[in-house]
């Protein structure tokens, strides 16, 4: 990897928190990212915070940075499948896109059954059920076995802090969540793009198992893709070269994402009750280095940091960028 743990180490401290941009307009904050909307304009600023178990555990350096490059990795190497919101990248934490509607259900697509959550394959068909999100499945699954063909099993937003709900296709439809022609749109795009990951992570030496999309609606209509795309915090990846025989011997993958975040706070006793304890240093460098490793892994090139801290850097970008956006 480009990047040491002990440069990692030394800009802890330097992790980026947020940034104040108001002369963009009114910040809304998510979990991880910064919204400025300015005109008919989107500014997505990606921090450095880390999210799980619905809780901000904590700063990994350089995370903000791989999200946004990352992305616009993606975005560029699907835009013959779909359209993107994309348009610029003039900060490395920063995203410029169109401001776009979106489409009010969130696209999982899977290529494996796997996942211990109430919304995950695995979970339910463990339990017995063989008909879920409306997809019939056959007796004899193992756990972590790759389906014949991807499935998505969309889930409807979580809203106020809730939790996201599994929503058929069917449901989606009927319902009037999206009409049918948008939805088949949605679905040919969310497969291809997904069976295009998983081409392009394996040159890298892993399997995207499964990923989360969002899609919108343009100006003119047409649905797009939005938000990010194929990231560590969005996807799920395994090791490629272990695979096959960690599960013959029905050993979990190798998993390459932030799940390790997760595992972590589960073997230490964290059933997602009550808030988390903070994001340990170690464990946060052993984070952003693996989001840094994730990034050269897929892209084939080295991940370059940008200048820390990164506040001033943003602010001073965007100021830049702002100048010729209103000319």
């Amino acid at each position: 990897m480009t990047v040491s743990a002990k440069h990692i180490m030394d800009h802890l401290g330097d992790a980026l928190v947020s940034v104040d941009l108001s002369f963009l307009g009114e910040k809304q904050s998510g979990k991880v990212r910064d919204l400025y909307r300015h005109g008919d304009k989107l500014i997505l600023v990606a921090t450095d915070r880390l999210s799980a178990f619905d809780y901000i555990l904590g700063l990994v350096p350089f995370k903000g940075q791989v999200l946004t490059q990352l992305s616009a990795f993606w975005f560029d190497a699907t835009r013959d499948l779909i359209g993107n919101h994309l348009l610029q990248v003039p900060d490395p934490n920063v995203t410029v896109a169109r401001a776009c509607t979106p489409l009010p259900v969130e696209v999982v697509v899977r290529g494996y059954i796997t996942g211990v959550t109430s919304t995950a394959l695995w979970r339910q068909y463990s339990l017995g059920e063989r008909r879920i999100y409306g997809i019939d499945f056959p007796d004899g699954l193992r756990k972590n076995d790759r389906l014949p063909e991807p499935v998505i099993t969309p889930t409807t937003k979580a809203r106020d802090g809730g939790h996201d709900e599994r929503i058929t296709s069917a449901e989606i439809v009927t319902s009037g969540l999206v009409p049918a022609h948008q939805w088949q749109r949605v679905c040919e795009a969310a497969v291809a793009i997904f069976k295009r990951g998983q081409r392009i992570a394996r040159r890298g030496g892993l399997i995207l198992v499964d990923t989360k999309y969002e899609f919108g609606l343009n100006a003119k209509g047409e649905v797009v893709l939005i938000d990010e795309i194929h990231t560590p915090d969005s996807s799920r990846y395994w090791i490629a070269d272990t695979y096959e025989a960690r599960h013959a011997a029905g050993e979990e993958p190798e998993n390459f994402d932030k799940e390790l975040i997760r595992l972590y706070y589960a073997a230490r006793g964290y059933r997602g009750e009550g808030a988390p304890w903070p994001l340990p240093a170690d464990l946060a460098v052993e984070a952003s280095a693996r989001y840094m490793r994730t990034y050269e892994m897929l892209t084939q090139n080295p991940f370059i940091p940008g200048e820390t801290p990164a506040g001033p850097r943003i602010e001073q970008a965007m100021r830049k960028w702002v100048k010729t956006a209103d000319v």
